[in-house]
């Protein structure tokens, strides 16, 4: 029996890179899964390669920085499976720049879709997790939430939020039997530096991925995979992962 069988499980940017992994490799060991993302024709592609193996998936076109949007996403997949047994926030984007660049309108896009996105359709699901009893929350952050640096500021603020929120969901669903897993990759090779409109910034983190070899979404996913499949008595609070060369 797979590990995940008759578990259902929503993941958020779901189209590409992390998201995209994690939503094959949960399928793969038998959650039904709802991928969630704004890029509908990605969405299909995603699903249709998970029903080719044999597996099931629901494709979902969701803006999560709209509350509505991001409600109705959970709601779907309780219509449609029954129940939400593990979500996956990992939509989000990375705009790297100096904080005296002022690059306001990527600062507040970061903070609408990393931070405020992430709250919406966690408010959501956590009321149809205490309703069957159990869950496992899994929010996707990054080494930067604990360690910043040049070009990080505002992006290593809507991490750090992450964290913070994820240890107070932990402390806040004990009695709830919803578990709360954050996860911090380093440099993962993905589309998100492709959103970096700032060339000194473009300049730096292409620099840093060129001198080592750096993870692979499905790298992330086997450690969602893993964090999931637990017992329920157990509960990985927290997975850092970086590159074996990336110093910091």
């Amino acid at each position: 029996m797979a590990k995940l069988d008759g578990k259902v499980a929503v993941i958020t940017g779901a189209s590409s890179g992390i998201g995209e992994a994690t939503a094959e490799a949960l399928a793969a060991e038998g959650a039904a899964v709802v991928v969630a993302a704004r890029r509908e024709e990605r969405l299909e592609d995603v699903v249709g390669r998970i029903e080719g193996n044999a597996s099931t998936a629901l494709a979902v076109a969701c803006d999560v920085t709209d509350e509505d949007q991001a409600h109705a996403l959970i709601r779907k997949a309780k219509e449609e499976f029954g129940r939400v047994d593990i979500l996956v926030n990992n939509a989000g984007v990375m705009q790297l720049s100096k904080m005296e660049k002022g690059f306001s309108d990527e600062w507040r896009r970061m903070f609408d879709i990393n931070v405020l996105g992430l709250l919406y359709v966690t408010d959501a699901a956590i009321q149809v997790m205490k309703e069957q009893g159990s869950g496992h929350l899994v929010n996707i952050s990054s080494l930067v939430g604990r360690k910043t640096g040049p070009f990080r500021g505002a992006y290593a603020g809507t991490k750090s939020a992450v964290n913070a929120v994820s240890e107070t969901l932990r402390i806040e669903l004990l009695e709830d039997n919803v578990r709360v897993t954050v996860v911090e990759p380093g440099a993962v090779e993905t589309e998100l530096p492709e959103h970096i409109t700032d060339e000194e910034a473009q300049e730096a983190i292409s620099g840093l991925i060129s001198n080592l070899e750096p993870l692979q979404p499905e790298d992330i996913a086997s450690a969602i995979v893993y964090c999931v499949s637990q017992p329920e008595h157990v509960s990985i609070n927290e997975m850092l992962i970086r590159p074996t060369q990336q110093p910091n």
